[in-house]
């Protein structure tokens, strides 16, 4: 088909047309040129209408009536189709290509695919749209005429697709968070419990138009095909971009369009996590898997999280598609406005730490394969790790990035090649502040030459550092290399926190590491005794990461240390410490709470300095917060305090 666009630049609008109507030619060439293609055309319309509720209920004279009134319009990406409290819709609209992007007051409500119908609500009222629509990417959509559409929907079979349709808008409207709020958070449930239905399951042989009709008869956006002793998956995001993007036969086998092996989860897994999976992987969709390996279902990211999480994806999107790096500043500027969208949505503080850093993966994975492609130089394999709150997953707004670049001697160890690789270092750390992000002052950064160097360099340092911990700065640098986590490339068999794996053994270091986490000491009361700055910009204020993060994350440190963990989430490294009788099973649940409480603090004083337009930082007014919230906080400090001193106690340390 050829679509017109009235004045030919991209953004005009477009001239809807019938999907006959450009082979109009003069009457004499009728029967050899018209009809046939305009056959054709119409045929296909139906062919992909009838995958599809409801148009899938409709006969073959009805389904003709509404392909041969159907016209064909194209959005470009970015493009408004219609706004929000604009006039009545006057159409029923079918996207066949792409995706829309529904929003209230700016809020993403959902992100709809081929097939989905929209703005049928207002078109069958006749009131306003309460929401607006836009092109998410380049989309191409079937209109058809309100009379056309109000027929469709109007016949029995369409009644319940339209009730589902309306109450799912509904459900996701912003108005339905009160009513939400006291239900259990999906991010805290197993995910088990937020399956939907059963599973629609297929083998690789079945085709791709019947495992879309099998798709489009459960109502199911995944199915799961089985391969004997791994699964594969196809979404319909896979059928928009392997199939009808790519020009693949709907005749061809699913096996041709599916991922595989698909990623999966098991039933136990918490949506909070899972959510987190889906982020780091780019994908919506995980097969939920029992020990015995059945399949239970498949679980979405609108399943785990709230509908505003969609746009956490569109942003990683964008980053991961980014041509360069101004368009990657573009989009990494999406970052503090998705914290305030998931902060509204009354998202904890913890997940959205856990979403920003690794969306915070996503910018410098893309920055780190820009500034590769800058430097242009043979470079070895090498692996670009996280260092810090952000290895551990633990990063707000006012975070510093810390990263360290590593790489095996067998691949080259000379000092040009050393000072290539801190050449990519320097440009993504530059790339970062210049897009608002702090790089760690205190020089833990692949942008400072001494931590960029080969694995066995890193591996040799760790072990003098554990045989000799009374080194200058060997407990920091020790530190950062057991939060260390890869990011980006050469991930399998390169660690800088392995030499640590076997330090519990080190006792010399072990009890240093306890004598550092127990240095951090909380305050433990408000005004009197309680630890404020004295003087600059500061004064008068909390420091809540020196006073409450760090204590916490400290002690689980050495208690991971202490029981064979290292790189985890200080609460992972908790629950692992009192797993292993490293700290009480009281104590850990303790600094758990305690560090949660800190955390939304922390980022809730940040939350409101971004709408303010303010630079986020860690310092709170203690007069600005609530008497109870005041209360809560020092018990939380004093709570800290005594587990450091049972800690002391337990171990003999001096001044405990």
């Amino acid at each position: 088909m050829r679509w017109l666009r009235a004045g030919h630049a991209r953004g005009a609008s477009l001239r809807p047309r019938r999907p006959y109507d450009w082979l109009a030619v003069d009457a004499e060439a009728h029967d050899q040129q018209i009809a046939p293609a305009a056959r054709a055309a119409i045929d296909e319309v139906k062919g992909f209408l009838q995958a599809h509720p409801p148009f899938d209920a409709l006969g073959d004279d009805e389904l003709e009536r509404v392909a041969t009134a159907a016209e064909v319009e194209f959005f470009p990406a970015g493009e408004m189709i219609f706004a929000q409290h604009a006039g009545p819709v006057e159409h029923l609209r079918v996207i066949r290509a792409g995706s829309v992007e529904l929003a209230l007051a700016g809020r993403v409500l959902d992100l709809l695919g081929p097939g989905e119908l929209f703005g049928h609500a207002s078109m069958l009222s006749g009131l306003p749209p309460g929401f607006s629509a836009r092109a998410e990417e380049d989309t191409l959509c079937y209109r058809v005429p309100a009379e056309v559409g109000r027929e469709v929907l109007a016949r029995p079979e369409s009644v319940a697709f339209v009730a589902r349709s309306l109450l799912a808008m509904h459900a996701k409207a912003p108005s339905a968070l009160a009513v939400t709020s006291a239900r259990p958070d999906p991010a805290n449930r197993p995910v088990r419990t937020l399956l939907r239905g059963a599973p629609v399951i297929c083998t690789p042989d079945t085709t791709i138009r019947e495992a879309a009709l099998q798709m489009s008869e459960h109502g199911a956006s995944a199915i799961v095909v089985k391969l004997g002793e791994t699964l594969g998956i196809l979404t319909d995001r896979d059928l928009r971009a392997r199939v009808v993007a790519a020009g693949l036969s709907y005749d061809e086998p699913v096996s041709a369009a599916m991922t595989a092996p698909a990623y999966t989860v098991g039933p136990d897994a918490l949506g909070g996590d899972v959510l987190l999976r889906m982020l780091e992987r780019g994908v919506r969709h995980f097969p939920v898997v029992a020990l015995d390996g059945s399949v239970l279902g498949v679980v979405e990211a609108v399943d785990v999280q709230a509908a505003d999480t969609v746009s956490s994806f569109n942003l990683r999107r964008a980053i991961s598609r980014a041509n360069g790096f101004d368009e990657l500043g573009r989009a990494a500027a999406g970052l503090r406005p998705a914290v305030l969208a998931l902060a509204e949505a009354r998202v904890a503080a913890t997940s959205i730490s856990r979403m920003y850093s690794t969306l915070l993966d996503a910018i410098a994975r893309r920055s780190i394969e820009l500034a590769v492609a800058e430097v242009g130089e043979e470079l070895p394999p090498f692996t670009w790790f996280a260092l810090g709150s952000h290895a551990r997953r633990e990063a707000v707004p006012a975070s510093d990035i810390d990263s360290a670049i590593a790489w095996r001697e067998a691949d080259g160890n000379d000092v040009r090649l050393r000072e290539e690789l801190h050449r990519v270092g320097r440009i993504v750390a530059s790339r970062m502040e210049e897009w608002g992000f702090a790089v760690d002052t205190h020089g833990a950064s692949a942008a400072d030459l001494l931590f960029v160097r080969t694995v066995e360099s890193w591996h040799k340092a760790a072990d003098s550092w554990i045989k000799d911990p009374t080194q200058d700065k060997a407990l920091v640098l020790s530190s950062l290399l057991a939060d260390s986590r890869p990011v980006w490339g050469v991930r399998w068999g390169l660690s800088l926190s392995e030499p640590f794996r076997a330090a519990r053994s080190e006792r010399a270091l072990v009890r240093l590491l306890a004598r550092l986490a127990l240095s951090h000491r909380p305050p433990t009361g408000f005004m009197r005794g309680f630890v404020l700055e004295h003087d600059g910009e500061h004064r008068g204020r909390l420091d809540i990461k020196q006073g409450g993060i760090l204590p916490v994350a400290a002690l689980a440190r050495w208690g991971g240390i202490a029981a064979g963990v290292t790189s985890a989430s200080t609460v992972e490294r908790l629950r692992s410490a009192s797993a292993a009788g490293t700290i009480t099973a009281d104590d850990a649940r303790t600094l758990e709470e305690a560090f949660e409480l800190f955390t939304d603090l922390r980022l809730g004083h940040q939350v409101t300095q971004l709408r303010s337009g303010e630079q986020p930082d860690d310092f709170l007014d203690p007069a600005q917060l609530g008497a109870l919230t005041r209360s809560h906080l020092k018990e939380a400090f004093r709570a800290v305090a005594s587990v450091q001193r049972r800690i002391g106690t337990e171990l003999s340390l001096p001044g405990s």
